[in-house]
């Protein structure tokens, strides 16, 4: 393709020859030089296997590999995968799919009712660390089994037989349809996929998939490649004969390897790359339905004192971060995503209710010396951990800086690799931690889910029945808007009245994506790009 760059980011690759040198490998020796496209991802987090703790990698492996049930186009409507139909009942406490008969593994071998009972049985083994787990808690008895608290052979899915793949719910779920794209609700084959320490996932040979690609090579912390799968149902419709990913540490290699000619498309990239190829036709900039913001524990003092959270809430100047963070962050004070949309209303859906709180350092001051703390003094030193990430180590600086000026407490940074990062946030291990939450999904519940007290992602001790209450129910109301009125009275008394988090922006997704390729959708439930139908223009 032709390139185009300024010289100023030209320039920078230059500088940065010698770290991009380092950091890229060659292509894969003996790669098919078919239709094939290269994927700059961020670096190398967590396991590929759906029942396990997944993060980045399994997420860009997924897109591709793997068909869920069932999913939702751009237009709403349902895409049919794995499944061909399904039917639930009038409460909608029992659903039943019908798998399609022509599903194949990559190897050939049938995908049957089994496999998706397989992924759903060893997530709820709390020792495979699945953080979706509590997305399977509205089935019959899952709860009180990832509790130890009942019997496998009590959970409410039934494989009557190899086609047909029965879930019965202890409540009436509405939403149960947009749960189906979750990890835990993908097949994982039987035959192979045993646990989350066999390394199966990884293992080109027992890495079985069921969508359009399958694993053909997997190089830690380098790269790994999938390669069309004969065996697709829909092969027919798939293009490309090979998808390489590979693993950089930062987005200015991204960027450096993208114009180099070394990547295809480099994803999740700086406002500075915004900037530097505006207007040109490599540009592709996307709403990302995802929320940055930062956990508190409230195990910790003075963490414990919802005074002390609204402070450190209200003393933060978000403009201000987004000013200094870059053109693609805008403030938000909510949890759930700023560009998600209601899809009663088509409006995002964060604009239906009024905004949660108002910064305002006078009454942040007030809160903190109400708590004990006049002008900060004896308050004592918190530690925040952040991923050594460039958006992250900004947004770190600046929120230190603020806190110190605006409330004169002192907040010492721990920058930390993604993987250590995502470990001390699931150990509890923290007193603020970064997080930042891509929807899964296309409904608020992907966000409000993560704050009940039975959550895997519920990391930082929160244990509110009143707001448990609330989500509950909007789980079985049937009236999208009186479902949405308490959805956003959950999201009132969490994150505006008793301040759980700390939300700072959301994002827009600065991409780089060769203009050769054609193809590329996005998913509506999360923003994020998917290549299963790619094509390069001749």
């Amino acid at each position: 393709m032709k390139r185009r760059i300024t010289a100023a980011l030209l320039g920078m690759a230059l500088l940065c020859c010698a770290a991009l040198s380092g950091c890229v490998t060659a292509r894969p020796e003996g790669e098919d030089a078919g239709k094939s496209i290269t994927v700059a991802i961020s670096s190398d987090t967590g396991t590929m296997d759906p029942a396990g703790s997944i993060a980045l990698t399994y997420l860009a492996y997924s897109v591709s590999a793997l068909d869920e049930l069932l999913t939702y186009d751009e237009d709403g409507e349902i895409e049919y995968r794995a499944a061909k139909s399904y039917e639930v009942n009038e409460d909608a406490t029992v659903w039943t799919f019908h798998l399609r008969e022509d599903a194949l593994w990559s190897d050939g071998s049938p995908v049957t009712s089994a496999d998706f009972l397989n992924t759903i049985t060893r997530a709820l083994d709390p020792a495979s660390g699945s953080g979706y787990a509590n997305y399977l808690f509205p089935i019959e008895n899952a709860e009180a089994i990832y509790n130890g608290e009942a019997d496998m052979d009590t959970l409410g899915v039934e494989t009557p037989d190899e086609y047909t793949l029965v879930f019965h719910l202890a409540e009436p779920c509405v939403y149960f349809p947009d749960l189906l794209r979750l990890p835990v609700y993908t097949p994982s084959c039987a035959a192979y996929a045993d646990s989350v320490e066999s390394g199966w996932d990884k293992d080109p040979e027992t890495s079985l998939s069921n969508g359009p690609f399958c694993l053909a090579e997997y190089v830690p912390e380098q790269y790994f490649v999938l390669e069309k799968n004969e065996y697709y149902w829909n092969a027919d419709a798939v293009n490309l004969d090979t998808i390489t990913y590979r693993f950089f540490d930062d987005t200015q290699s991204m960027a450096n390897a993208y114009e180099a000619g070394e990547v295809d498309v480099a994803t999740s990239l700086s406002s500075a790359v915004m900037e530097a190829y505006e207007g040109e036709d490599d540009l592709y900039v996307t709403d990302q339905i995802a929320t940055r913001y930062i956990y508190m524990n409230l195990n910790v003092s003075p963490l414990d004192d919802a005074r002390v959270r609204e402070a450190i809430n209200l003393a933060l100047d978000r403009e201000e971060l987004c000013r200094i963070v870059g053109s693609d962050t805008e403030p938000t004070y909510n949890l759930v995503a700023k560009y998600m949309r209601d899809r009663t209303t088509g409006e995002y859906f964060v604009n239906g209710a009024e905004q949660p709180f108002e910064e305002n350092v006078n009454r942040a001051r007030e809160l903190l010396a109400e708590a004990g703390y006049p002008n900060g003094e004896g308050f004592p030193e918190l530690t925040y951990n952040y991923p050594t990430l460039e958006m992250d180590s900004d947004t770190a600086q600046v929120i230190q800086e603020q806190l110190k000026e605006n409330l004169n407490i002192t907040i010492h940074l721990e920058a930390q690799e993604l993987q250590a990062n995502y470990s001390t946030r699931y150990s509890g291990d923290f007193d603020l931690c970064r997080m930042n939450w891509t929807a899964d999904f296309a409904d608020p519940y992907t966000y409000l889910s993560m704050l009940l007290s039975n959550s895997t992602y519920n990391c930082s001790g929160i244990n509110d029945a009143e707001y448990d209450a609330i989500v509950e129910e909007s789980g079985s109301e049937a009236d999208p808007a009186r479902r949405a009125e308490l959805l956003h009275r959950a999201e009132q008394l969490a994150v505006g009245e008793r301040f759980y988090i700390i939300p700072l922006y959301a994002m827009k997704s600065v991409n780089l994506v060769n203009p050769d390729i054609t193809g590329i959708r996005q998913i509506p439930a999360s923003g994020a790009l998917e290549y299963r139908y790619a094509n390069i223009s001749e």
